[in-house]
């Protein structure tokens, strides 16, 4: 993980810096290293083995596959003369090294790193063994399944990350930089800080910068989901994956390539292995108790019934040891319990939801309550203009037009909408002295008359009365004045989604309660919730206030998940189980503090999130129930003496084939 990883805990609330600090600490030490059931060491050739093809992968298998089959030939069916004694034994090591070789260096790895019972070591004792009682054909054969195991795991994790990362990697291989008033086409990852890149229309940018031009207009759905055109002025950030509008723009790279946000972002996710849930961090204790504990049991089965046994042979009692060995080794378990996790963050990832550890496929899997806020989360953000009353002793067309001109000075939402609705300025309309006033409106003189466009709080401060009747307005309403008289006035609104009912529906179909808390007039946020279905909403409400519904919510009925933007709500997203944010991706903070990103902006994929957590709790188990089930009954067979090398070979690869293959299923499941 880069270093920017790591400075950034202050920004994370509180519950979360723990395991973040974690994650860094764990990705400082064992950047990239994927094999979870190898924890203890930074050696890190999992990501060499990433970057081979499925065929290169495969081919230690393939050549051990092919020797054993040949000396299996030679020992059963096409008997050889001279294919006995040390000619054999070499046969059967050569077969054994392409697969071995690496598993024994992975063991005096995990020795050197003080973990003496790590599966590797297990294997090894089991295979080392098998070839001292002349068992050669199964200590290969072990070995062999065990290693095609572990291609099976890279593959399913190659293909999870690579989901991740065709998500997220929206920027162009090449930019162009201006150099000298001449342009230069370079490799995006070839530049450097304080570079001036030229920006043509539709072009998309390759790093994040800061804006030289005057102005300009960018298409940011590629990191929002947001379709309207986001206008940035002089000195303002602009960020890499961004899309320039309709004409030539500057930016000077205040960002390194790989340190871009995107990049960030894409780390955060592909590191999230780090959280782990808890579930996995019960398989890693159990699997540390439990592993010595068979090796003390398989040396006992090996030794004791010399005491007890009087037709005791020793190599039939190490190989029923052996075969014991076999059977429990745990790697069933702590390959294909991580590998369904990580799975299911790269189902999820591509399906535009990021999550940022494993440990919240979980908790959102338990969760009983969603609380969501309302502008930007249930509806679009982009208000229109709805109705327009105005009184008939004025002229409708002049008074728009002058609203609209003093609009202009806004950047507000609202102007947007008045904008739309009216269309050009009339620059022949001339403004003077005009001024915002903080949380009411605008004010100026036309003609020297004065203008009051804002809510009806700017028209009590300056003494106009009024008879608009506005408490049953279920929409956003601006007020306008003129010459000191009620002119009338417009009610905005902002759009529902056109999944936000289907999300609803959805959420309630899993028996989670949904709640609606948001700044807006009560009013505004019942009339939403009421055509959506949500069971309960509150409006009018202060961050405060919204932390203390919160915390309400959890006292009576239990675990919430909060989805806001992730920066205006952060204190709820703290105090909530997990926080998601929609949208998220154009902040800093929302990176940082929401456990869940949907990119995509979509309703529907809060219950798709919920649906996923639960899809893969479900398959974790049914590896849980299916390794531990097969395990004891050919453990019981094996300490008796009636389990063969074979059935061991079943009993620990086999196991382990089927739950990676479980796992790997999430991947390809519909949601």
């Amino acid at each position: 993980m880069s270093k920017q990883c790591c400075t950034t805990d202050n920004h994370l609330k509180p519950q979360k810096k723990e395991a973040h600090q974690h994650q860094c600490d764990t990705t400082k030490k064992d950047h990239n290293h994927v094999h979870d059931h190898s924890h203890g060491h930074d050696h890190d050739h999992s990501h060499d083995l990433e970057d081979k093809t499925a065929f290169q992968l495969f081919l230690p298998a393939i050549i051990s596959l092919i020797l054993l089959l040949i000396a299996i030939a030679f020992d059963n069916y096409f008997l050889q003369p001279w294919f006995t004694g040390w000619v054999k034994l070499a046969w059967y090591i050569i077969a054994y090294i392409p697969v071995g070789l690496p598993v024994i260096k992975e063991a005096i790895e995990s020795i050197r790193y003080k973990d003496f019972f790590s599966e590797f070591f297990l294997m090894v004792i089991a295979t080392v063994g098998a070839f001292a009682i002349g068992e050669y054909p199964e200590a290969v054969a072990v070995m062999l399944f065990y290693a095609v195991g572990e291609v099976f795991q890279t593959l399913a994790v190659s293909r999870a990350k690579g989901n991740i990362k065709s998500l997220l990697d929206q920027r162009p291989d090449e930019v162009t930089l201006l150099k000298e008033n001449k342009t230069v086409i370079i490799k995006a990852e070839n530049a450097k800080i304080g570079d001036l890149i030229q920006l043509k229309p539709g072009e998309k940018l390759g790093l994040d910068g800061e804006l030289v031009s005057e102005s300009a207009s960018f298409n940011t759905a590629a990191l929002t989901g947001e379709s309207k055109p986001d206008t940035k002025s002089k000195g303002e950030t602009v960020l890499a994956g961004m899309i320039n509008g309709s004409t030539i723009s500057l930016v000077r790279v205040t960002t390194a390539y790989s340190d871009s946000k995107l990049s960030k972002i894409l780390e955060l996710v592909q590191n999230a292995t780090a959280q782990k849930a808890p579930t996995e961090l019960f398989i890693r204790k159990f699997a540390k108790v439990y592993t010595p504990i068979i090796v003390l049991l398989s040396i006992a089965i090996t030794l004791l019934p010399a005491i007890f046994v009087d037709t005791y042979v020793f190599s039939e009692w190490l190989y029923r040891a052996l075969v014991f060995l076999v059977i429990s080794c745990p790697c069933a378990l702590v390959i294909s319990i991580p590998l369904g996790y990580f799975g299911g963050i790269g189902a999820a990832s591509h399906n535009g939801i990021l999550f940022k550890g494993s440990n919240f496929l979980d908790i959102l899997a338990n969760i009983q309550n969603v609380v969501i806020d309302k502008t930007g989360t249930m509806t679009e953000g982009v208000f229109k203009v709805q109705e327009v009353i105005i009184k008939p002793e004025f002229n409708k067309d002049e008074i728009l037009k002058m609203v609209n001109a003093l609009e202009s000075q806004s950047t507000h939402p609202v102007a947007t909408a008045i904008h739309d609705y009216v269309g050009e300025i009339d620059n022949t309309i001339n403004l003077v002295g005009t001024e915002e006033i903080a949380g009411h409106g605008l004010k100026s003189t036309v003609n020297g008359k004065e203008l009051l466009v804002g809510n009806f709080k700017l028209l009590d401060k300056f003494n106009i009365s009024h008879d608009a009747d506005t408490a049953n307005i279920v929409y956003t309403v601006i007020a306008i004045a003129y010459d000191g008289k009620f002119v009338g006035y417009l009610t905005i609104s902002d759009s529902i989604k056109a999944d936000a009912k289907i999300a609803i529906d959805k959420l309630h179909s899993m028996n989670v309660k949904v709640t609606m808390l948001s700044g807006d007039k009560s009013a505004v946020v019942n009339h939403v919730a009421k055509q959506l279905g949500i069971d309960n909403a509150y409006g009018d409400l202060l961050p405060e206030d919204k932390v203390n519904k919160v915390k309400e919510i959890k006292a009576s009925n239990g675990s919430v998940a909060f989805v806001g933007d992730g920066v205006n709500d952060a204190p709820v997203i703290a105090l909530s189980d997990a926080g998601i944010a929609m949208a998220g991706l154009g902040s800093d903070a929302a990176i940082e503090t929401a456990d869940v990103v949907i990119q995509d902006d979509m309703p529907s994929k809060i219950a798709m999130a919920i649906n996923i957590g639960k899809q893969t709790k479900k398959i974790v188990w049914q590896n849980i129930i299916l390794a531990f089930s097969i395990k004891a009954i050919v453990l019981i067979l094996g300490a008796g003496g009636l389990a063969t090398m074979w059935e061991a070979v079943f009993a620990d690869v086999g196991v382990a084939l089927l739950a990676i293959l479980n796992a790997v299923r999430i991947q390809k499941m519909k949601f």
